[in-house]
């Protein structure tokens, strides 16, 4: 059986990217991280997420980079949104993580531990 590299999408700064990558170093699995401040999140792949759980749900609600956004008082589509969040990583709730057809939004170790099951 193939072992699946989870992806971990998330920024340094992020405490519960952070989190994930200990939960998966604990466990002595590799993964492979992608920085968002240094490389911005495909459109394809985001979608994949936005298809799962609904734009709002990958949103951080709560943090400084959404009320700066204005995003809860703008009129705007999906798409303008999804182009919103390429640009400025710190409005996902982080760390995305995907490992085959599994993903998961925020911090879910429960999640991840069903990544590592299969």
């Amino acid at each position: 059986m193939a072992e699946v590299q989870p992806q971990v999408f998330g920024t340094k700064k992020s405490k519960e990217t952070r989190a994930a990558e200990r939960f998966f170093k604990e466990r002595r699995v590799k993964i492979h991280f992608v920085d968002l401040n240094e490389r911005p999140i495909a459109k394809g792949e985001l979608t994949r997420f936005v298809q799962k759980f609904g734009l709002n749900a990958l949103l951080d609600l709560e943090g400084k980079a959404y009320e700066r956004s204005n995003l809860a008082y703008l009129r705007t589509t999906e798409e303008s949104v999804i182009a919103r969040i390429i640009e400025t990583p710190e409005l996902l709730k982080l760390p995305l993580v995907r490992a085959g057809k599994v993903l998961t939004v925020g911090e879910d170790p429960a999640g991840w531990a069903q990544m590592l099951e299969d």
